[in-house]
């Protein structure tokens, strides 16, 4: 059975409830006997299973995709200065 929260209009006292879904909603505040109002929070939900999408809800991190090559090895060759052939005098 859900349990659900109230809150007193005149005095601001909370509480809570165990009520079934066929119960109707409490009506007065047991302190002060004054006008009462449900509280709806948020409330977290997760759909798992078959019927939905594996991206919703994930237990373990994604595997990574290929990565491309390390920075090591993607560095461009290194340059070779050659010099330029010298003129023998005869």
């Amino acid at each position: 059975m859900p349990t659900y929260e109230y809150l007193c209009n005149e005095c601001e006292h909370a509480f809570e409830a165990v009520q079934s879904f066929t119960e109707s909603a409490i009506e007065k505040c047991p302190k002060c006997d004054g006008v009462v109002r449900k509280v709806y929070n948020n409330v977290g939900v997760v759909f798992k299973g078959s019927g939905f999408y594996k991206t919703d809800s994930r237990s373990t991190p994604a595997p990574k995709s290929e990565t491309p090559a390390t920075k090591a090895e993607s560095k461009p060759a290194a340059k070779v200065e050659s010099k330029p052939a010298t003129k023998s005098k005869e």
